[in-house]
């Protein structure tokens, strides 16, 4: 009996082992990032705590470069909304695209505040 009971605990051992092996092999989980994260550069929002509406944003390439820099007056950004870092996305795609091309180094052209809606 105590020799059948050694064969019974070692042969769950071994067999919990390999479940948890198995268990193991499973594909790694890839990281998706957001939908709002950019891919090609990033974006820096300068603002003071006493003038809400009064903001300088600066775009980035993943190399530091600036892109495009712009002066915006009368919008409060919510950075904490998708829409809002979803436009600002859209306005950095549009300035590495540009920055491609020619290397242009632009300022005030208006891309923040027509993706806001104000002009």
């Amino acid at each position: 009996m105590k020799k059948q009971f050694i064969a019974l605990c070692v042969s769950l051992t071994l067999s919990f082992v390999t479940l948890s092996v198995f268990a193991q092999e499973k594909a790694p989980r890839t990281y998706r990032a957001s939908k709002w994260a950019p891919e090609r550069g990033y974006w820096v929002v300068e603002s003071n705590i006493h003038t809400p509406k009064h903001s300088v944003i600066t775009f980035y390439n993943d190399k530091g470069a600036m892109l495009y820099k712009e002066l915006v007056d009368g919008v409060r950004l919510n950075l904490k909304k998708r829409k809002t870092l979803m436009r600002l996305k859209r306005v950095l795609d549009q300035s590495v695209t540009a920055w491609e091309g020619n290397h242009p180094v632009k300022e005030n052209e208006s891309l923040v505040a027509a993706a806001f809606g104000k002009n």
